[in-house]
């Protein structure tokens, strides 16, 4: 089904135009709310955010739309993606929301919904929701005796912070580590900083100023570049880029080099192996990470499975073929044996783990392969369909029969923008670049005709 407002990670858009209004954020309360009550207890639901001007907006109007629904609402603040992920099940609750654009700029928000089990809505929950939303849903509404409250809750920093810990051995002590932590101005800007000193590292933190208006603004996992600066500055063992709601991570060594979600995977990948805690034999990732972690895995008898797009389809098929460790080359990492979504933090955790215990540099742990050349573009699209246009499709042929079987070709709508993405890899540089050129050349030819 052709979804009007859910894309692959929840409703995204710019703030106070369609979709991301005040007047829809009201009727996905309503609608959300409605679908998940289940039985004649008090139903509630923790509301979480990050640090965008519009996240007022969006917050009061989904409690609007939550308490029309008959559902007590908990309000957490500015906290990250996976803490309201945890605290949905922490908290029994019967739905948990996340606003948040992730690492978009300020200009945009989202909405993302967590089930009771704490793990993001199948597409088929989402179709409902979605059905729901251009329908009259008053006569469903709560009695005037039956609305729901919202309040905040006290301590939920101190929650999340205590279960990030706990995810390395209580002996575990990150004392000797000088640690920059880029918090991107975003929903982390408390708790990253305060978990790492309380594990005995020295911390730095930066951009952990929010104020409304620049959050990921030439910061965070998307703009690692201040954050190698730092690192060379003060002479840090490691940087840490968190993104706008903390659900992704990227690593920069102690030479300022950017270790991505691929080489991070392999990391834990290998070291959860050699201790007989890998699952499933292998790890799950998109279609967008880099045929070079393929090979790597492969070297050691382990395989890669590969999804669409989309840390939730990653996490589906996590849970559906029994394993453990999945994500994203952007720096989502979901390790089911902790949480049901990606967690910045505590995939930081779990490479700085690996550092401590082999005692040696950032640069020697975090390396794990060479990558393939790997060249990814983007062209605005003003609508249309230019990918079944047919000097585009000769593009695209023209250019998987150049790589052939020594290398890959992806091509994607943006499920967040208005883009089409293209990317190639292979072992040639040059004949990467001139495949994913070519193809832009072509949907911008297109894209000009139209």
């Amino acid at each position: 089904m052709l979804k009007k407002y859910f894309g692959t990670d929840g409703i995204r858009g710019r703030a106070n135009r369609f979709p991301m209004t005040a007047e829809i954020a009201m009727k996905v309360g309503m609608a959300a709310g409605l679908s998940f009550q289940n039985g004649n207890h008090r139903h509630r639901v923790v509301l979480g955010k990050d640090t965008r001007l519009s996240g007022y907006m969006i917050e009061n109007a989904l409690v609007a739309g939550f308490c029309a629904a008959g559902m007590d609402v908990f309000l957490l603040g500015p906290i990250p993606t996976p803490a309201v992920a945890m605290l949905v099940r922490s908290l029994r609750a019967d739905i948990g929301v996340m606003i948040s654009a992730s690492h978009n700029p300020f200009q945009d928000n989202g909405i993302k919904l967590f089930g009771p089990d704490g793990y993001k809505l199948s597409d088929k929950i989402e179709g409902r929701i979605e059905a729901m939303l251009d329908k009259e849903v008053e006569l469903a509404l709560a009695d005037a005796n039956m609305l729901g409250r919202a309040k905040r809750v006290d301590g939920v920093h101190d929650r999340y912070i205590e279960f990030a810990k706990r995810t390395l051995p209580r002996s575990m002590s990150l004392s000797g580590l000088r640690i920059v932590v880029d918090c991107a101005n975003g929903a982390a800007y408390k708790v990253a900083p305060a978990a790492l000193w309380e594990l005995g590292a020295e911390v730095v933190a930066i951009h952990d100023e929010p104020n409304g208006l620049n959050i990921n603004e030439d910061c965070g996992s998307t703009h690692p570049l201040s954050l190698a600066k730092k690192v060379h500055e003060v002479r840090a063992d490691i940087g840490i880029a968190l993104d706008g709601d903390a659900d992704r991570v990227v690593i920069v060594d102690e030479n300022g080099t950017v270790v991505d979600g691929d080489q991070i995977m392999a990391l834990i990948a290998q070291s959860w192996h050699e201790s007989n805690r890998l699952s499933g034999g292998g790890i799950v990732a998109t279609v967008m990470s880099n045929l070079g972690l393929e090979r790597f895995l492969g070297d050691r008898g382990l395989a890669l499975h590969r999804t669409q797009v989309g840390d939730r389809y990653v996490v589906e098929h996590m849970r559906a073929h029994g394993l453990n460790i999945g994500g994203e080359q952007s720096g989502h990492v979901i390790m089911s044996d902790f949480s049901t979504s990606g967690d910045g933090l505590v995939t930081a955790l779990q490479v700085l783990a690996c550092i401590k215990r082999q005692n040696r540099p950032a640069s020697e742990v975090c390396r794990k392969f060479e990558p393939v050349p790997q060249v990814l573009k983007n062209v605005r699209t003003t609508g249309g369909k230019p990918l079944e246009s047919e000097p585009v499709k000769a593009a695209i042929s023209a250019g998987q029969s150049k790589l052939g079987d020594s290398g890959r070709l992806v091509i994607r709508p943006s499920g967040t923008e208005p883009l089409i993405r293209v990317m190639a890899e292979g072992d040639n540089p040059d004949l990467v670049e001139q495949v994913v050129d070519d193809i832009i050349d072509a949907i911008s030819d297109k894209r000009s005709a139209a």
